[in-house]
């Protein structure tokens, strides 16, 4: 499963998830990470360059390319929670500190066994 978390450029759990200047992505199988890519989006400052219509349809397109599955966030805004529920991703809590270390714990809570 293709999980995705905003992080910061030292890899720790960033703060906000329609802000965030890094996304990591995680491939989570049997409570491990199998890969891990940090990606350049610049939503810190794509977010108030338009309508926030505009903004979720970028994001949109990030998760679909990127076949994610879940999100591991600690701040998401209303009418971004919205979109993702409609898109059918959940949205997991982080936890402060590594990001690797919060994307497991985030879903070895959900994870069944």
């Amino acid at each position: 499963m293709i999980v995705a978390t905003p992080v910061t450029a030292e890899e720790r759990s960033a703060p906000a998830w329609g802000r965030a200047r890094w996304i990591a992505l995680a491939d989570v199988a049997d409570g491990s990470i199998s890969s891990w890519r940090v990606v350049e989006v610049g939503w810190d400052e794509s977010h108030d360059g338009g309508s926030h219509g505009s903004h979720h349809a970028r994001v949109v397109r990030f998760l679909r390319d990127e076949s994610v599955a879940a999100v591991v966030v600690d701040h998401v805004g209303e009418g971004m929670q919205r979109m993702l529920a409609t898109m059918g991703i959940p949205v997991l809590r982080a936890t402060a500190g590594a990001a690797r270390a919060s994307v497991l714990a985030a879903v070895s809570a959900v994870t069944p066994g």
